[in-house]
């Protein structure tokens, strides 16, 4: 992988926020009703999730 295709799946990631919002809203839910996390966890789930999720779907458009 080259620094150029990294920095493309960078940058596509920002337009991907649109689309992860809501898988990263319902994990942190689901995670708080079900074990009971704090509400900082809760966000922080929330704000790794929606990045995780963006830069698989950017990855995914990048290379399919």
């Amino acid at each position: 992988m080259a620094v150029n295709d990294l920095v493309i799946i960078l940058v596509m990631t920002f337009p991907m926020y649109l689309f992860s919002i809501f898988p990263g809203i319902k994990a942190s839910e689901y995670l708080e009703k079900k074990y009971g996390i704090s509400e900082s966890k809760k966000r922080a789930v929330m704000v790794g999730g929606t990045f995780l999720f963006a830069l698989m779907l950017s990855s995914l458009l990048y290379y399919v």
